[in-house]
Order: structure tokens, then C-alpha cells, then sequence
């Protein structure tokens, strides 16, 4: 059997991180928590509080990614297990 091959992949927008959220992490002492996420999470973070229309859902993203962050088994409210390379 004969593959075809897989359609090209476009690669992801890259976000830029907005001052208050930057502001967010460092007054929560979230900076370090959140540099240890994949580049992937980081990214899909800023996108997602981005892409709120309203400063109250904006400011509840950033709460629900701090606490996430704080927590450290969380990403998007689904369980994730960092490797155990970052770990270390």
C-alpha cells in the first residue's frame, strides 16, 4: 500500500506577551512556573487571554492560568503531568 503524504502543517501564530500579564506572573511569582511550561502552553496561553473581548474575561483567563500555574498539574482546566526532564 502506497502512502500519501500528510498535508503540510501551517505553523502556529506566535503571541507576543502583553504587559499585564507579564505584571501577572511577576507579582504572583508565577514567571518561573510559567517559563517551565512547553513553548506550545505559553503560546496558547497568550492567545487564549488575547482573544478575550471583555477586560472581566480577560482578567478572569489570567487568574484561571496563574492558578493553573500555581497548581502545576493543569493546562486549560485538563490534567497535565509535566516530564520528568523539567522536573529536574
Amino acid at each position: 500500500m502506497r502512502r500519501t503524504p500528510l498535508a503540510k502543517v501551517r505553523p502556529r501564530p506566535r503571541h507576543a506577551m502583553p504587559a499585564d500579564v507579564r505584571h501577572a506572573l511577576v507579582g504572583h511569582g508565577a514567571l518561573a512556573a510559567y517559563k517551565a511550561r512547553p513553548a506550545y502552553q505559553q503560546n496558547d496561553y497568550l492567545g487564549w487571554i488575547g482573544r478575550a473581548v471583555k477586560d472581566e474575561t480577560r482578567r478572569a483567563r489570567i487568574a484561571q492560568m496563574l492558578d493553573e500555574l500555581a497548581r502545576g498539574d493543569r493546562y486549560m482546566k485538563m490534567t497535565w503531568r509535566p516530564r520528568r526532564a523539567a522536573m529536574a
